[in-house]
């Protein structure tokens, strides 16, 4: 090959400013590429192509782009010149293709350029030796360590390449790379942003699934299924824990040619990936899992499939409660990407978010069936339960406001201790009321209005919500609903507003429990006192006749006896037997036609009036006749304020249950009348200090009926209590029994009181 000639000066200024004038061209050419448009991708390598045939006299040039991943260079990427500056004829282009063992994939595997004089055993492609070609360099274009493809200058005539035109040359090849490495960046780009939006959409239709409100398993098949075409999985399934906290069961699976699959539960605590997942509470991606530890632990969904890789995470809510596990799996090794398990995070927060609503709608439905169907009792325990379960709290309980501002618990669930009462003004509880606000505590030792540090170190309690009982017109406070977290539970409810909304709602639902069973009270009691006036109504006619009967017979014997008395004095003075029993007999005659008379008058319409408890009080005690050892003590009745009632049957009222108290005492003990008023109201409590009545016959003791009392005081018909319900219920009072059934009993009187005109 002939040695080079050295150009003129003149000559190499011009070709030197000729290259950097290509340079700027190409650099703008490439800086203008953009993903959509493959063809300024082309024309930049055009450019570069015919810039180094031109700067080196009597060459072409051909630029191949190399695939990595194939080990190839890609023949749909070629872009050429010919030696006088004009493509080849296109018929020509396969005609040169790339050569598995030559100059090319040389370059690429030495990772520098090729000069084909340079190297022993190279020869010239045949296509170009045949169209006139002496020489050939081949340069390697590298970007950031990788091999992105080559450029091939192809030189016509015989001498070598001089180091001035190498050197210019290496400058087009580092825009050649540079231009391919930047159309392929932008075509990632492009493909990541199609994906992007496309995971967009699918997340965007799980959450259309989750607010169209459709049944639980139906959301969670229509969320596994877009974690499978998002992760192009071969199949998924969702297990969620079970009430018990114990398993893992099955809510929905999918996949293709599943032909057995297992789906029975599995346990927590089991050797299985899921199991495995749910006690760690992370997300899990394995890449192949013929790998320890998985291979022993993994369990297969179906026998008749080989999986290679798995992805699973954990549905974990705001709380801390773990919900289940999601997961998918692939036949292929390491199918899955950490965008795959971001993906399905984002899958498994969209059912976390399912999972809690579908509970809640089944919570309030059952709540609202409670409430029409069921006493408040058993509705206020529902509500503590299902806060507990909702909340994922350890503790919750239901407190009623008294008349007394005192609070009283009313329903509990969890390990909850508590005292049978509170004050309102020192306890956490009773400042939710007074402010009307709810109450979020997360360090509970650093509140100073706390009541009974004891109970707060017995619960151990970490953090509280309290929402007060409201009524929705005037805002009356009712009590308050309140959750409790204790660190030994383990239990925790989050700081999220999802946490106030849920305890908000099983609030409302508290105080409409409250007044629902409010207005069956009264209903009842206004259907009760209904029914008894017309009762002793009708009796009251049947009693007015039976007295008038009773006087026309009755009546007449102490007259007979006077008559006879007056016709046969003389007999009855030589007589005295028969004169005794005639007397005897006209003063029973007169004491049964008294007491048929006064028994009669209490089933008469009652005549209300205004009467003071104190004055009724001692007429009872005086007409009562009480054992000796029995000690009567009364506090607080002279300050009662008058009540409307029958000054007779209050009077009643009082003697029966004194006579009920001496019964129970067995003649020994002490009775305590003491009274409280109101707004409205008096309340009159007479306490014993006997056995008790059981909690289970409270009800009972006041019907008809009723004849336990009988059968232990032979000769008493035992309708003393029922006496007293009936004219309280008249007078348009109420009473009601508290008793433990072990340390005595106490009667509550409640009556309307006078109202005082200002």
């Amino acid at each position: 090959m002939k040695e080079n000639s050295s150009p003129s000066p003149d000559q190499t200024d011009a070709r030197l400013f000729e290259a950097l004038a290509s340079l700027n061209q190409i650099s703008c050419t490439i800086n203008q590429i953009s993903a959509p448009d493959a063809s300024q991708h082309h024309q930049s390598l055009a450019l570069i192509v015919q810039s180094a045939a031109r700067v080196v006299p009597g060459t072409s040039a051909v630029i191949y782009a190399y695939n990595n991943s194939t080990g190839q260079l890609e023949k749909e990427s070629r872009a050429s010149v010919g030696r006088e500056g004009q493509p080849p004829a296109t018929d020509d282009a396969p005609n040169d293709a790339p050569r598995p063992g030559g100059i090319g994939m040389r370059a690429i595997q030495h990772r520098h350029k090729i000069l084909s004089y340079e190297e022993t055993g190279l020869d010239i492609h045949p296509y170009h030796a045949a169209q006139g070609v002496k020489a050939v360099v081949c340069y390697p274009l590298i970007v950031a360590g990788q091999v992105v493809g080559v450029l091939y200058v192809y030189l016509h005539e015989e001498r070598e390449f001089t180091p001035l035109e190498q050197l210019m040359l290496d400058n087009f090849v580092n825009q050649a790379a540079m231009a391919i490495y930047h159309k392929r960046h932008l075509d990632s780009i492009r493909r990541d942003l199609a994906h992007k939006e496309n995971e967009l959409k699918r997340l965007r239709r799980a959450g259309m699934l989750i607010s169209s409100r459709l049944g639980l398993d139906e959301t969670l098949e229509s969320i596994l299924q877009l974690a499978m075409e998002v992760t192009n999985a071969r199949y998924g399934i969702f297990r969620l824990m079970d009430r018990e906290g114990k398993f893992l069961v099955t809510r929905a699976v999918k996949g293709a040619d599943l032909e057995r699959p297992l789906i029975e539960k599995l346990p927590l605590d089991g050797n299985s990936i899921m199991a495995y997942v749910a006690r760690n509470r992370e997300s899990l991606l394995i890449p192949d899992l013929h790998v320890e530890p998985w291979s022993k632990i993994y369990y297969p969904l179906d026998s008749s499939l080989e999986m290679r890789s798995e992805l699973a995470v954990p549905l974990v809510n705001a709380s801390g409660r773990l919900e289940g596990v999601l997961n998918v799996e692939s036949p292929s090794p390491g199918a899955f990407s950490k965008d795959d398990n971001h993906i399905l995070q984002t899958l498994a927060t969209y059912a976390i978010t399912a999972i809690q609503e579908a509970r809640l709608l089944d919570a309030l439905q059952e709540i609202a069936r409670l409430l029409i169907s069921q006493p408040e009792k058993k509705v206020f325990d529902h509500l503590t339960m299902v806060a507990n379960d909702l909340l994922n709290s350890s503790s919750s309980a239901i407190w009623s406001l008294t008349s007394e501002n005192e609070l009283t618990i009313t329903a509990s669930n969890g390990h909850f201790q508590h005292m049978e009462k509170i004050p309102l003004n020192e306890s956490l509880v009773g400042q939710s009321i007074l402010r009307k606000k709810n109450l979020t505590l997360g360090n509970i030792r650093s509140y100073f209005p706390f009541y009974s540090n004891g109970l707060l170190e017995a619960q151990q309690w970490s953090r509280i919500l309290i929402m007060p009982l409201l009524t929705g017109g005037d805002g009356q406070a009712l009590g308050a609903f309140g959750i409790f977290n204790s660190t030994e539970d383990g239990g925790y409810f989050s700081e999220s507003e999802w946490d106030e909304k849920i305890l908000t709602c099983l609030a409302h639902y508290a105080v409409l429990a409250m007044q629902n069973e409010s207005r069956q009270q009264a209903l009842r009691a206004s259907r009760e006192q209904h029914l008894i006036a017309e009762t002793f109504a009708a009796v009251g006619d049947i009693s007015a006749n039976l007295l008038h009967n009773m006087n026309n017979k009755v009546g007449t014997i102490p007259v007979r006896i006077q008559t006879i008395q007056d016709k046969y004095g003389h007999l009855l003075e030589s007589d005295t037997y028969l004169a005794k029993n005639l007397t005897e007999i006209e003063r029973s005659a007169m004491d049964a036609m008294k007491i048929v008379q006064e028994n009669l008058s209490n089933l008469r319409p009652i005549h209300t009036e205004k009467v003071l408890v104190s004055t009724c009080v001692a007429d009872a005690i005086q007409s009562t006749q009480l054992p000796s050892e029995i000690k009567v003590n009364i506090t607080e009745l002279e300050h009662l304020p008058k009540v409307i009632a029958g000054t007779k049957s209050l009077t009643l009222v009082f003697k029966n249950l004194l006579e009920n108290a001496a019964d129970a005492m067995g003649g020994r003990g002490t009775i305590t009348i003491q009274g409280v008023s109101g707004t409205g109201w008096v309340e009159v409590s007479v306490c014993d200090n006997g056995p008790g009545i059981f909690p289970e016959l409270h009800e009972d003791i006041f019907e008809l009926n009723f004849s336990e009392r009988a059968h232990a005081h032979p000769g008493k018909l035992g309708f003393g209590l029922w006496w007293v319900k009936t004219l309280m219920t008249r007078v348009g009072g109420s009473v009601m029994v508290d008793s433990d059934g072990k340390h005595g009993t106490t009667f509550r009187l409640r009556l309307p009181c006078v109202e005082e005109k200002s």
